[in-house]
């Protein structure tokens, strides 16, 4: 099992150098996976979550590209309907082509109302939009000619029926979002009930799961996967192993924006998580 990192693209201690920073510690710290976040027009919705100065996700992911070396990079998640499927390839195509074929794109359907309505996009049509769109960006990577894609893996985002379908439907994966262990266990018996009703393979499992290093254990049935001390933390990502997951990422922002300005914390975080994990053992056997 892969482990990756959601870094913050977002908030206002975010600017290049900070960037740099997180890139160059989750790679040096042995994680495989960097990903970001997306969102175009930070209206008051988005901005409850994620504040400004917002970095778009494909220009910042191919400016990390060229300051790492090795680390695969991704979009946790790609809001699919706010922009067009051809530009979504073409753009998807160039990143994975420009980074070594390092490119995971993580995508969903979306949330935010007030953002939809300022892009002018229909709120009520978005599921449809995203299973549009996701069979038009397919069909474009099928022009290797022109689009030289190669293997672009495509993580499928949602909790709800709606996105385990579309991720049996059209995704290489199915990435659940911050959520319980027991939660998790459930869903996944779903979607191999839905991959069998729709007589197709079950997609992989690559959860995003808190990160948050507590120093007394969290008890009870709402603790969130990734939450707890460094020994819960542990026992979460070896459950999920045995669950299937292929990659699990790391989520270290809380949701405060002031974190931003302070990411110490959470490449400290990070490193424990390397420590106890023994990241680097186990990149090395898979290498």
């Amino acid at each position: 099992m892969r482990i990756g990192v959601n870094v913050p693209n977002f908030g206002p201690g975010t600017d290049p150098g900070i960037l740099r920073g997180w890139a160059t510690t989750v790679e040096g710290l042995g994680y495989d996976l960097l990903m970001v976040s997306d969102h175009v027009a930070i209206t008051p919705d988005v901005a409850e979550q994620y504040p400004a100065p917002f970095y778009e996700p494909f220009t910042t992911l191919s400016w990390l590209a060229g300051v790492t070396s090795r680390i695969r990079l991704g979009t946790t998640v790609l809001i699919v309907p706010y922009r067009h499927p051809l530009l979504i390839a073409r753009m998807a195509a160039n990143l994975s082509q420009l980074s070594g074929g390092r490119l995971v794109l993580g995508v969903a359907s979306g949330w935010a109302r007030q953002e939809f309505e300022a892009l002018g996009v229909p709120f009520e049509k978005r599921g449809r939009l995203t299973d549009d769109h996701l069979d038009a960006v397919r069909k474009a990577w099928s022009d290797d000619a022109d689009y030289r894609a190669g293997d672009i893996p495509i993580w499928v985002g949602g909790n709800s029926d709606a996105g385990i379908r579309r991720a049996v439907r059209v995704g290489d994966a199915w990435h659940p979002l911050r959520t319980t262990l027991p939660w998790l266990t459930e869903a996944l018996t779903r979607v191999k009930t839905i991959a069998d009703a729709h007589d197709r393979p079950v997609p992989a499992f690559t959860p995003r799961i808190l990160l948050n290093i507590t120093a007394k254990p969290i008890t009870g049935p709402d603790r969130l996967a990734g939450e707890g001390t460094i020994e819960q933390i542990v026992d979460d990502l070896d459950r999920l192993r045995h669950l299937g997951a292929e990659t699990v990422v790391l989520d270290p922002f809380s949701g405060d924006p002031e974190e931003t300005l302070r990411p110490e914390s959470a490449w400290q975080a990070l490193a424990t998580v390397a420590a106890h994990w023994e990241l680097g053992r186990y990149r090395t056997e898979q290498d």
